[in-house]
């Protein structure tokens, strides 16, 4: 699905945090933003994703428009019908244990669960002896990855992350860049990664470069 974010703005408290930033990503594309901490990856993810509102610019995810500037336009429906999304803060429900925090997921954006495929990612992520385990008995890299678990087994046709390898040694890096890719090309999703994280520049085909609110290719 293209996704496009068309001259978006944002300020707070009359500082600008976003200044008129613009990409497109075509459907399948494969795309890295990089940029140190407070640069405003987190809040353009958050604006891309219908979760905030630009005070200038759009979004659009193939036809549809996800927020646009002082409206949130159809965020809420896009997000929950195309998105997958690997935040930052994990948000994972502490009553219930890994897996049931992926059917969780499965259930509200499909109306059903796929337990063959919650098994199926949780052992290609290496976490699938922690499936009863509740978020609290998890290591933080093994919370991450089930965080990003979750955001796959919805088959997003837009998966978007937020420094998904943060709490990763080298090995697992590794493992998780090349996992969120092939899943994004099994899908025919396309994939947009916000990190400072230098080490997953290699596999990804296209970066863009955040450096105190504006963009550089």
């Amino acid at each position: 699905m293209e996704l496009a974010v068309l001259e978006v703005g944002k300020a707070y408290g009359g500082q600008p945090v976003l200044s008129d930033i613009s990409f497109t990503l075509s459907e399948n594309d494969r795309a890295l933003l990089l940029g140190p901490s407070g640069s405003g990856k987190s809040t353009l993810l958050n604006i891309i994703c219908g979760l905030q509102t630009p005070d200038s610019g759009s979004v659009r995810a193939g036809d549809e428009y996800v927020t646009k500037a002082g409206n949130a336009a159809n965020g809420d429906h896009v997000r929950k019908r195309s998105m997958g999304i690997i935040f930052q803060t994990l948000r994972l429900v502490s009553a219930l244990n890994v897996t049931a925090n992926l059917a969780l997921a499965q259930k509200l954006q499909t109306g059903a669960t796929d337990s063959a495929l919650i098994s199926q990612t949780l052992d290609r992520l290496s976490i699938a002896h922690r499936a009863h385990a509740r978020p609290f008995e998890l290591s933080q890299g093994e919370a991450q990855r089930a965080a990003i678990a979750r955001a796959l087994v919805v088959r997003p046709k837009v998966l978007i992350a937020d420094e998904p390898t943060s709490a990763l040694d080298h090995a697992n890096t590794e493992s998780v860049a090349k996992l969120l890719i092939e899943v994004a090309e099994e899908a025919g999703a396309t994939l947009l990664v916000s990190t400072h994280d230098d080490r997953l520049k290699p596999y990804f085909e296209r970066t863009l470069e955040l450096k105190e609110g504006q963009l550089g290719a």
